[in-house]
């Protein structure tokens, strides 16, 4: 009798637990958020906006300056990923988007700690919190080597190095937090669907202050520092422009209609840009150049991406002729008038385009498409929130690049030395050359 009975009793306990399974099974699945297409799209997404450092923004830059810096400027982007990922996991992911506070995150998630495969962001709820630390990361990392081609052609690489590691813990994860990780900016309403603020700004006023304390390159005005090979430039900005629908519409954070509206937005201003820039310098100096149509591009490209989430694609193309507009000034003009030499022209693109391009957010946004009304839907209140982003975008990352700099010239010297300048980075900083 003892033995039947145990027998019955052990599989009474099995078809309970296997009845529970059965039951608990398909509601963990109605309650997961983790969503496969979204999913897949974000990592094709952050794929892309790797790709628009390495191998893009190294093309682009280094195919615009001279023969002798070519490697030296690679590098500068190649070190850019390599230091800020290893950053971004230790401590940056963490502070920018775990916890909720009015000015800095918390330390939870430092090296990943307490991340699983079924963990998510709240800003993201339908894609694994690895990914969306991942898509992030990409953007810490192009914004920090966006300000190395203001100094192009004579800032030290150790001095770099250490520039680098401040300005990413200083200015890059704090803005990142205060617009898009809970912080301050972003509750109060300022719109920056992709950076703007976070990126293009940052890193354009960021690098007008590194050439203004670094100086001027020998030779500046007076010498003939034109382009080694703007080939490599023109195929650095067809991966930067194709990186850029992952950019912009993989700030989505989702594969849907608003994530389509974006990246047509983004290719139609890049469009806009480069015709407008081109026709411009068609009309002043009866010939359209190969640097300037990429320029155009570039810079419609970045002032599209604070808008591109939250106007109609026809916008886009407003926008970018604005862009074309008034980056051209800024790379001519403006330039020549206060004399300062921003070697890539990193302010008059990227600062200049992701000022006008908050800007504009603020005027075209479309209620229907990013869920906030812009001026012309009638919030004027939304320009002076934009207005207000803007200011302190400027006044951070500008003030803490000084500062940041003139402590990293106490412990490495800022700049090479004039022997150095003449000869070359490639060889001065790396002992090596192209032939």
């Amino acid at each position: 009798m003892g033995a039947p009975s145990y027998r019955a009793a052990g599989s009474a306990a099995f078809i309970t637990l296997a009845a529970s399974f059965a039951l608990t099974t398909p509601a963990l699945a109605e309650t997961s958020t983790i969503n496969a297409a979204d999913t897949a799209w974000m990592i094709v997404a952050t794929a892309l906006v790797l790709m628009m450092t390495i191998p893009g923004l190294a093309l682009f830059y280094s195919g615009m300056v001279r023969k002798k810096n070519v490697l030296a400027t690679m590098a500068q982007s190649l070190a850019a990923v390599a230091i800020i990922s290893i950053l971004w996991v230790a401590f940056g992911y963490s502070l920018a988007f775990v916890g909720d506070g009015a000015w800095i995150g918390t330390l939870d998630r430092w090296f990943l700690v307490g991340m699983t495969m079924e963990s998510v962001n709240p800003a993201a709820k339908t894609i694994p919190e690895a990914l969306f630390m991942l898509y992030q990361m990409t953007f810490a990392i192009i914004t920090v080597a966006l300000v190395a081609g203001a100094v192009a052609d004579r800032m030290r690489f150790s001095a770099y190095l250490l520039f680098s590691v401040g300005w990413f813990m200083f200015v890059y994860v704090p803005l990142a937090h205060w617009v898009w990780g809970g912080g301050f900016l972003g509750t109060m309403g300022v719109l920056d669907f992709a950076g703007g603020l976070v990126v293009h700004l940052s890193a354009g006023v960021g690098g007008l202050v590194a050439a203004t304390v670094m100086g001027r390159r020998h030779g500046y005005g007076s010498e003939n520092l034109a382009p080694f090979d703007l080939s490599l430039a023109v195929i650095g900005t067809g991966l930067l422009w194709v990186g850029w629908f992952g950019f912009n519409g993989g700030s989505a954070l989702a594969a849907n209609s608003r994530a389509v509206m974006a990246i047509t937005a983004t290719h139609l201003a890049a469009c806009a840009g480069a015709l407008t820039w081109a026709a411009i310098e068609w009309a002043t100096r009866r010939k359209p150049s190969v640097l300037g149509m990429i320029s155009g591009a570039v810079a419609g490209l970045g002032t599209i991406t604070p808008a591109s989430g939250f106007v109609a694609p026809w916008h886009g193309v407003l926008i970018g002729i604005v862009a074309g507009t008034l980056c051209f000034w800024a790379c001519t003009w403006l330039k020549q008038r206060f004399k300062y030499d921003d070697s890539l022209d990193v302010f008059g693109v990227h600062g200049i385009g992701g000022l006008t391009g908050t800007f504009l957010a603020g005027v075209f946004a479309v209620n229907a498409i990013g869920g906030t009304p812009g001026l012309i839907e009638g919030n004027p209140q939304q320009v002076l929130t934009q207005l207000y982003g803007i200011a302190v975008t400027f006044v951070w990352s500008g003030g803490v690049t000084f500062v940041l700099l003139k402590l990293v010239g106490v412990f490495a010297p800022l700049r090479v030395s004039l022997q150095q300048e003449l000869e070359g980075l490639d060889i001065s900083q790396h002992g090596e050359a192209l032939q």
